[in-house]
């Protein structure tokens, strides 16, 4: 009968039930998350390749070679300045020491000038850049005479230097007055017991005279 042999050859029901071990041991898919009662081990992380340092070449700039000549003619300008600072600061401070402030110049001389046993005494002076001679026959104050010269113009002029020399240059046999300053100077001619300007006749004698004499 077909229904007995259908039971007969059907598997029951009990044994479908038991699966083969090498199937039941086949693992399925892993969870995507671990349970945290699971004691887990320490992670071996695999250590990162450090790359080697990339070594470039040290290329040195060469600087233009004009660089260095400017720089070495400004330093010689810088030098040259304080250098001329120092000169300029000595020759002052000398001069202080010599003739004063205002600029002081003193001497006595025998030109011939009421001179009774004591030479004439003579001061020249640079007065705020105005040269002055101040006379004193025979060293008596009362009989002083001012010989004015010229008003000098300029930084620094009220501190120039004002020398005398006392030389017969017109060939009067009496000694003539010549005031030096900077690199100019002055002639007197002594005339009448006293010194006046020179005439243009006697100047153009006066310089040939003292061009002859290295003067």
């Amino acid at each position: 009968m077909p229904s007995a042999e259908t039971k007969e050859t059907q598997m029951p029901r009990s044994a479908l039930r038991h699966r083969p071990l090498a199937e039941a041991a086949t693992p399925g898919p892993a969870p995507l998350y671990r349970r945290a009662s699971r004691v887990q081990g320490p992670v071996q992380t695999q250590p990162a390749q450090t790359e080697a340092p990339v070594t470039r070449p040290h290329s040195r700039r060469r600087l233009h070679p004009l660089l260095y000549l400017g720089l070495g003619m400004i330093a010689m300008l810088a030098l040259w300045t304080l250098l001329s600072l120092a000169v300029s600061w000595w020759n002052t401070t000398m001069d202080d020491l010599h003739y004063g402030r205002p600029r002081t110049f003193q001497m006595d001389a025998y030109v011939g000038h009421n001179e009774v046993g004591a030479p004439s005494h003579f001061i020249a002076l640079n007065y705020k850049g105005r040269i002055e001679v101040i006379e004193f026959p025979g060293g008596d104050a009362t009989h002083a005479r001012i010989y004015l010269g010229p008003q000098l113009y300029g930084a620094g002029s009220d501190l120039v230097p004002v020398t005398l020399s006392f030389v017969d240059v017109s060939g009067h046999h009496q000694p003539d007055m010549l005031v030096h300053f900077q690199t100019s100077r002055l002639i007197f001619i002594n005339a009448a017991g006293g010194f006046r300007p020179p005439t243009v006749q006697e100047q153009q004698a006066v310089e040939q005279y003292l061009t002859a004499h290295g003067q």
